[in-house]
């Protein structure tokens, strides 16, 4: 016979006379999820995922490597951006030391394809390549996904896209908070 609350909880998490295991982290349709949903797992992995694409591709990708600057671009546009951005409306509310780590990766990797002089700054490469940081992609995507639900048929999922006023706790941001 359970006696606190917590023996309660697991005596009652069984599927058909089988325990169901009680875990602090759990991964979900690719996204990694925490029981405090801080998004720390999510994006370590995502690091890792995306050096371990990088050192896949370092043939193509090195400074005398024969595609063009363009080329390698476009490479870095179809194949590594979209590991980073994927759930990025639901991990884009991560604390911004966690998305730090991703914009690191982005402008380490500009450089690696680039080979900017010392004085070039991150903006700069960004600004000539086109390609946006990651807090402004967040932004961008959260407000498309956004004006998608407001668009939607479907009543229910219209009333998703306007934020609930509750009164947040710890500082919390939205994705859609992060200034232009």
């Amino acid at each position: 016979m359970p006696t606190s609350p917590r023996d309660t909880l697991l005596a009652s998490s069984l599927l058909h006379t089988n325990p169901i295991p009680v875990t602090s982290e759990v991964k979900y349709l690719g996204l990694h999820h925490d029981r405090r949903l801080t998004w720390r797992m999510h994006i370590q992995t995502k690091r890792k995922r995306l050096d371990h694409k990088l050192r896949a591709m370092s043939w193509l990708l090195v400074h005398r490597s024969q595609p063009s600057l363009s080329n390698k671009i476009l490479l870095y546009k179809c194949v590594l951006k979209p590991v980073w951005t994927y759930g990025i409306q639901l991990w884009g509310c991560a604390k911004p030391s966690h998305t730090q780590i991703l914009q690191r990766i982005q402008s380490k990797l500009l450089r690696t394809l680039a080979k900017p002089p010392w004085f070039v700054s991150n903006l700069q490469l960004h600004t000539d390549f086109g390609i946006s940081f990651v807090k402004a992609e967040i932004r961008r995507t959260s407000l498309l996904y956004h004006r998608r639900l407001a668009g939607h048929t479907n009543v229910l999922v219209a009333a998703l896209s306007t934020p609930p006023n509750v009164a947040r706790r710890l500082k919390r941001r939205w994705p859609s908070d992060l200034p232009p």
